[in-house]
């Protein structure tokens, strides 16, 4: 957004956050999201508000322990609704809301676009929550933007930690071999936030232009990282992980069509060109001193 010639003011959570984003030529605030009059002021003058503020546990394993998900539905239940009253009385213009696209309900093999029903799991359902307060953004006389992202990938822990179950000769994610992940880097991601800055409001996915099964999506794996090709989880596996585990097998063959409409379009097709691209900026990919295997 500051390479395009935006004036652009964020928020960071940490001291290493907040030198992040200056040294990219933001200015940098400090906002309690829970405090309606803090975010007003900080929104005031303002016309886009970008709301992507979330709270993940640190990995897959804390993602399955009780409560892991208590802060982030706190964020995207009270702390949305708080963004989205506050931007309203300041009158901006518009408010773009983070999403999560895998909430649609198993498609199998057809294509799901935004009209898809949803379907999320217990630990997600502020998801709903989260759009629910863009939409009342809209009813009070503004634009709003809900953004349903992808499974996120990218040089991080996730992917690393993907990788290293995956060397173990076990399937990171569970589902069948034919069930579709739709996926999406970070780097591309970040360019749908500033794609829909003046898009016709609405939903949209941010996802790959092409989905992987899960046999291709280990195979894409297994070839960035240089390991030996790892077999889909069976189906009746998944099971043994509880509810998470059958909210992730599921099968979710996502359209960004109507994000390519705006114009907007990945850098990286599918995860086979990300996942090559993310192992070797991680300094992980094949000839990198990793054997095979």
């Amino acid at each position: 957004m500051v390479a395009a010639g935006h004036d652009v003011t964020a928020v960071g959570r940490s001291p290493a956050r907040r030198e992040a984003l200056e040294r990219v030529g933001a200015k940098v605030t400090g906002v309690d999201l829970f405090d309606r009059d803090a975010v007003r002021r900080a929104a005031e003058g303002r016309d886009v508000v970008v709301n992507l503020a979330t709270h993940m546990p640190a990995s897959t394993f804390r993602m399955m322990l009780p409560g892991a998900f208590h802060e982030n539905d706190r964020i995207r239940k009270e702390g949305s609704a708080i963004v989205a009253r506050a931007a309203a009385e300041a009158g901006v213009r518009r408010l773009i809301q983070e999403s999560f696209a895998p909430v649609y309900a198993d498609g199998g093999d057809r294509w799901l676009d935004e009209s898809a029903p949803q379907e999320p799991a217990r630990y997600n359902r502020t998801v709903l929550d989260a759009e629910r307060s863009a939409r009342d953004f809209g009813a009070r006389g503004g634009d709003w933007v809900v953004l349903r992202f992808a499974w996120f990938y990218g040089p991080d822990s996730f992917l690393r930690e993907m990788a290293k179950v995956a060397r173990r000769g076990l399937a990171p994610v569970p589902g069948a071999a034919g069930a579709y992940w739709s996926s999406i880097s970070h780097d591309d991601a970040a360019t749908a936030v500033l794609a829909v800055l003046d898009a016709p409001p609405g939903a949209y996915n941010v996802c790959d232009d092409e989905p992987l099964t899960r046999r291709e999506l280990l195979a894409a794996m297994s070839d960035a990282f240089g390991i030996s090709r790892v077999e889909p989880m069976p189906t009746w596996a998944a099971s043994l992980l509880g509810p998470m585990g059958a909210f992730m097998g599921r099968s979710e063959r996502m359209s960004n069509r109507k994000l390519h409409a705006v114009g907007w379009a990945p850098r990286y097709p599918s995860a086979r060109e990300g996942f090559r691209a993310a192992a070797a900026e991680m300094g992980a990919a094949p000839g990198r001193g990793h054997a095979a295997g």
